[in-house]
């Protein structure tokens, strides 16, 4: 995906980073785990899918046991996700559209809600129902999130309603409100609709759409104590 208002689009379009080894990788995730993190966060890992599994492999048998997490963006192939089965413990999936073109226009992909909602499905399946430790900390399954966009209050309310028609009464949902112009979201008079944060009308407006759907279980982001500033807001 290309997002037009990416926030890290220095890594995710213009290949700032540098190269490491399969075991480097492994590596990696042991010091982590030395640091005593709560898990490894793999941070949109679609195109590194294959050595991501060699290097998971290698660290569990040099004493790996903290949680996997894949972060993404979910216009995944079905197939690719299938692949991690076993491997992940906690999906952090993003269902950004339902309106497919909304997803060509400003993250230059076709069928994206399509796509997405066919491989949470799938995720949903590998890891089950969401495990914490004594500590609220989880240990296994999914939430997924939505970042509310400013002018597009619909593709937020349907994607809200597919989730609770389709996917289980006790999946999570993260409700993300701190969306804020950047890239050409912030340079391109295309995109004049995204050039700004969301209004506090806006979000009220989908902070009740949230209460009539009733679910279940997640956190939205409320105002904190200065102006602009937002905190999770668990239910």
């Amino acid at each position: 995906m290309n997002c037009i208002y990416c926030q890290n689009y220095e890594i995710s379009q213009q290949g700032k980073g540098k190269e490491i080894t399969t075991e480097e990788l492994a590596e990696i995730f042991l010091k982590q785990q030395e640091k005593d993190v709560e898990n490894i966060n793999l941070v949109t890992p679609t195109s590194y899918v294959y050595q991501i599994i060699e290097a998971i492999k290698i660290a569990r048998k040099n004493g790996l046991k903290i949680p996997i997490v894949y972060n993404t963006n979910s216009f995944e192939n079905l197939e690719t996700i299938k692949l991690l089965d076993g491997y992940v413990d906690i999906y952090l999936p993003d269902l950004k559209y339902y309106f497919n073109n909304l997803g060509e226009k400003y993250s230059k992909v076709k069928n994206y809600f399509d796509v997405a909602s066919s491989v949470i499905k799938e995720m949903e399946r590998q890891v089950g129902k969401t495990v914490f430790d004594e500590n609220e900390i989880m240990k296994k399954g999914m939430i997924i999130r939505h970042l509310v966009l400013p002018n597009n209050l619909e593709n937020s309310k349907m994607v809200l309603k597919w989730i609770k028609e389709n996917m289980s009464k006790d999946t999570y949902v993260s409700i993300m409100a701190q969306y804020f112009p950047t890239y050409l979201a912030k340079t391109d008079e295309k995109y004049e609709e995204l050039s700004r944060k969301l209004t506090k009308k806006e979000w009220e407006e989908i902070e009740q759409y949230i209460e009539d759907l009733d679910f279940k279980n997640g956190y939205i982001q409320e105002l904190g104590e200065h102006e602009e500033e937002y905190v999770p807001k668990w239910w």
